[in-house]
């Protein structure tokens, strides 16, 4: 510690042994911590009686996309985000990891990889070349620029979602939903 009170030196910040996964763990017979969702036990049972509230409530196996995610755009279509969203989900559901990803995360990585694919798009229309608002010289296209923006942004969310099922997977996590994002939705947007 230094005399201003900070910690200073040490050990890097992600330096190592990167963590061994889960299902990995399980398989060699090493301990694992399996991270439990503990289901939610009252304290006295509540009758409907004690509740005061004028509707009823029903579960939701998923929640719904924001409505941001299916947003109409510029050129009439909509962005898609809801539909990769959703396969998202299904997906985290299927190796029992849906609760621990935050929603918001998942959104954020739809509107992400939708928006990288608008502008993979447009340079296919558009080509990689551009005019010069002012000189009207040709310049680089910047929606290069804002793909590779938009796929990084997209490539650390999904990072962030993997390695949370990663570390809690208590099964093989085969069938990486990346795999056929880009091709269903190239190929849903052909017919609209």
């Amino acid at each position: 510690m230094a005399k201003d009170g900070t910690l200073r030196g040490g050990r890097r910040a992600r330096a190592g042994d990167k963590p061994e996964a889960l299902a990995d763990k399980i398989t060699k017979g090493k301990t694992a911590k399996i991270l439990e969702v503990p289901d939610f036990q009252p304290e006295s049972i509540l009758e409907a009686e004690d509740l005061e509230v004028d509707s009823d409530f029903y579960g939701e196996e998923m929640p719904s996309p924001s409505d941001y995610l299916s947003s109409r755009q510029k050129d009439g279509k909509s962005l898609g985000a809801d539909a990769l969203f959703i396969e998202i989900w299904k997906w985290l559901r299927n190796r029992g990891c849906e609760k621990f990803v935050n929603p918001r995360l998942i959104e954020a990585y739809a509107q992400a990889f939708t928006r990288y694919i608008q502008c993979e798009e447009a340079i296919s229309t558009y080509g990689l070349l551009g005019k010069h608002p002012t000189t009207g010289g040709a310049m680089a296209s910047p929606f290069v620029q804002m793909s590779q923006s938009f796929q990084k942004q997209a490539n650390l969310l999904w990072y962030e979602i993997f390695d949370i099922v990663k570390q809690n997977c208590t099964t093989a996590y085969i069938g990486n939903p990346q795999d056929d994002i880009m091709e269903a939705l190239l190929s849903g947007r052909k017919g609209r």
